[in-house]
């Protein structure tokens, strides 16, 4: 109704899932990667969870279509069946022929025989179940019963199960002990970030075919943010009202006081919005449990709570890793981490550069460096392909190594210079989700270049820009941040999958630094990428 009123191509905050409105933020990225590392980390249970509406079905899609050629996939989006409706869903997915008169045995015989031969051909089987807080428990154990089938290597088929926050508690129950024991990672969805939310809802309005001047103003942003609590379709259906009132009031764009009616008008009788006692707060507690000595604590769960302090020097924490590739029946050794202050020093040296014991990163720009601290995890720190600093949980402590290494199965960590290697399914479950690197900054640097800024660090960046670029002269000195050079660098944002807001932060040094063939320690370089 309101499209042609605003110049839009279509609706932009409609709830179904088109895939041309994607928008990954930094959570749904890390959730995806926790299910791309968890199947290939040797068979078991992979769980995502989140409250409705916060994407897990989007993350599912892009799981689905990132699988690797060798993996055969089966989806199941109804689970609510019986022991034997599943088996024989199973058994469709997969398409092994089986009697429909058959019983429980004889399907679960033709799953554990496909499974054996796929094995033999050099496939990996993943069964991905989306709604899965609707599974009985009679259902799940059956699930864990087909995850018997295994080698001495890996089980045959890996399980993943997506579902609302309840699905936790009943992988808690006493009765699915044994089933909570095989889930190798955990990742529960929190919602988007103030921040993210502005992002989000400037993404779909863009997709959309918006013109000019947004009619929801940025400035809407952290209203939009509190009244949804960042869940995106709670998003959706406020900001959809919302532009339906602005067409009805003959608005050219979302007033506070539109955004307002209508968030009592889609979120009636919610307190928070009616102006009574604040809603409950979603809760993101802390999940444990797991094959990994009950402890394999979800990196979304450390992006919900206050940060924990270093431990103290004299109490490291352990966690179970993999110095050497472990002989068969043999158990992997404790790895003790190192504190938080220890850790920057040891990342100072791979910059070649001794930075002192204490306020490192204070220190650090007097060598020509800078710290960088961002919040990802695995998949965040494969994008800026450098070494950093990464906190790990054991419990409720957190200690830290210096993540040196990383290819397609293995990370590399330097914990008091010594080198282990580890599992990337076993980090990926004791990841806190926080990071700190480091980073070379150009001649003049400042934190902040807005518009008609001008100066050493200016210059630096155009004639950067201008190297990449291959057909442009090396610009003179005295450059201006002028709309031109914005141009470029947003271009360049898009294209390296940076926030393109045309100003240069530390992420687009860092990008600039490596294209441009600065003398930085690289993250994947050891294995070629």
């Amino acid at each position: 109704m309101y499209t042609n009123y605003f110049h839009l191509k279509q609706a932009p905050f409609s709830i179904a899932p088109d895939p041309r409105y994607l928008f990954m933020s930094e959570r749904h990225r890390e959730a995806l990667a926790h299910l791309l590392y968890g199947i290939g980390s040797g068979g078991g249970f992979v769980l995502l969870t989140g409250e409705i509406g916060a994407g897990k079905t989007t993350v599912c899609r892009c799981f689905i279509e990132q699988v690797p050629d060798d993996c055969r996939l089966a989806y199941i989006f109804n689970p609510k069946l019986t022991v034997e409706e599943l088996l024989q869903t199973i058994c469709d997915e997969f398409r092994i022929t089986v009697s429909s008169a058959a019983g429980v045995k004889a399907y679960v015989d033709a799953i554990n025989a496909y499974l054996l031969d796929s094995h033999a051909q050099g496939h990996n089987n993943v069964l991905v179940i989306d709604e899965a807080q609707n599974l009985s428990a009679q259902v799940l154990e059956q699930l864990r019963l087909l995850t018997n089938l295994e080698t001495s290597e890996r089980k045959l088929l890996q399980i993943i199960l997506i579902g609302q926050p309840e699905l936790r508690t009943m992988l808690a129950r006493p009765e699915l002990e044994q089933l909570a024991q095989r889930v190798i990672a955990r990742y529960h969805l929190g919602p988007l970030s103030a921040d993210e939310t502005g992002a989000y809802v400037a993404h779909r309005l863009a997709v959309a075919g918006v013109q000019g001047t947004t009619p929801v103003p940025a400035a809407l942003a952290p209203s939009i943010h509190r009244l949804t609590e960042g869940v995106p379709r709670r998003i959706n259906l406020l900001c959809d009202r919302a532009l339906l009132g602005a067409y009805v009031e003959n608005s050219r764009d979302v007033t506070p006081a539109i955004l307002r009616r209508a968030a009592r008008e889609v979120f009636a009788g919610d307190d928070a919005i009616a102006g009574g006692a604040p809603r409950k707060p979603l809760r993101w507690p802390f999940v444990a449990g797991g094959v990994l000595a009950g402890a394999a604590i979800s990196a979304a769960a450390w992006q919900a709570v206050p940060h924990r302090p270093t431990p103290a020097p004299a109490a490291p924490m352990a966690v179970k890793a993999q110095s050497a590739p472990a002989k068969a029946g043999m158990q992997p050794k404790p790895l003790a981490l190192s504190t938080q202050d220890d850790a920057l020093r040891e990342l100072g040296a791979l910059w070649g550069q001794q930075l002192p014991a204490a306020a490192a990163c204070d220190a650090a720009p007097r060598t020509g460096l800078r710290c960088y601290q961002g919040r990802g995890g695995l998949y965040e720190l494969r994008l800026l392909d450098r070494p950093a600093i990464v906190g790990l949980h054991d419990g409720a402590r957190v200690g830290y190594a210096v993540l040196t290494g990383m290819d397609d199965d293995t990370a590399t960590l330097a914990i008091n210079g010594q080198r282990h290697t580890v599992s990337l399914g076993l980090l990926a479950t004791r990841i806190d989700g926080e990071y700190t690197t480091l980073w070379k900054v150009p001649r003049g640097f400042r934190d902040q270049v807005g518009p008609g800024d001008s100066g050493p660090d200016v210059d630096w960046i155009a004639a950067r820009l201008a190297e990449l670029d291959g057909r442009r002269a090396a610009p003179p000195a005295g450059q201006v941040l002028d709309e031109p050079t914005r141009r470029l660098l947003r271009a360049f944002q898009v294209k390296q999958n940076l926030k393109a807001d045309g100003l240069a932060g530390p992420r687009t040094y860092m990008r600039l630094n490596q294209l441009a063939g600065v003398d930085e320690p690289r993250l994947l370089a050891a294995t070629g990428k």
